[in-house]
């Protein structure tokens, strides 16, 4: 495999454990923002980038959204027209409406009213399915089974890197706003029944924050993105 190619600011790091538990670990230690750690063994494609916020932990979680649209992006563009990529708001990727690996995060604190130290938002992408017989988990699918099979995990991650920068520049210099708006059209769920943190609702949308807005028979809950934050 020849070497990839990132954009300004943004650099790789190859790694044979997981690339969301390595780019961690370099945070920890101090590592530039923009570092890319990732791994493509053939049958899942897993990358995380590191964040260095300037901002409060609850503004700074917007990356997460931000790494979603980045990678809807990245593989709207390189996959055949037909295939529909969508958001959840806890993570997960849906490809033609399937359940096909997903995002998390980690941050050097909890917060939400302090600047982290550093963020770290990363991915894991099945390439092939996980079992002899995908027929038996129907929600469940991955990207060479959609159609994608001409789609190569290094150009896709390339490509995600470069969506994210410019995602990440549109927020820097216009706001959230943009991002809500590209976010609302890739959500995954929105005006259905949905559950989390024991709450159950109608999922109506999100707020400034990208706070889950989930509406009961008598009142809105919001829950914040923090709750989607791993343990550190």
């Amino acid at each position: 495999m020849s070497e990839l190619r990132f954009p300004p600011l943004m650099s790789g790091e190859a790694c044979d454990g997981s690339a969301f538990d390595t780019a961690c670990q370099r945070a920890v230690l101090g590592c530039d923002a923009g570092l890319i750690c990732y791994r493509m063994d053939g049958t899942v494609l897993e990358a995380a980038l590191v964040f260095a916020p300037e901002v409060p932990l609850e503004k700074a979680l917007a990356m997460l959204p931000l790494c979603g649209i980045g990678f809807q992006n990245a593989l709207g563009a390189l996959a055949p027209p037909e295939v529909a990529v969508h958001l959840e708001w806890g993570g997960g990727l849906r490809i033609n409406g399937a359940s096909c690996g997903g995002f998390r995060v980690m941050a050097s604190g909890t917060d939400p009213k302090a600047v982290p130290d550093w963020l770290v938002v990363g991915f894991t992408l099945p390439l092939l399915p996980e079992d002899d017989r995908p027929g038996d988990t129907p929600d469940k699918t991955s990207l060479f089974a959609e159609g994608c099979a001409d789609v190569e995990a290094p150009l896709l991650l390339e490509a995600w890197a470069r969506h994210t920068l410019n995602w990440i520049t549109r927020w820097d210099t216009e706001g959230v706003r943009p991002l809500h708006a590209e976010w609302r059209g890739l959500s995954h769920g929105m005006g259905e029944a949905a559950e989390r943190d024991g709450k159950h609702g109608t999922f109506l949308g999100v707020d400034e924050d990208f706070g889950m807005l989930l509406r009961d028979d008598d009142t809105t809950h919001l829950i914040p993105l923090t709750t989607l934050l791993e343990a550190s």
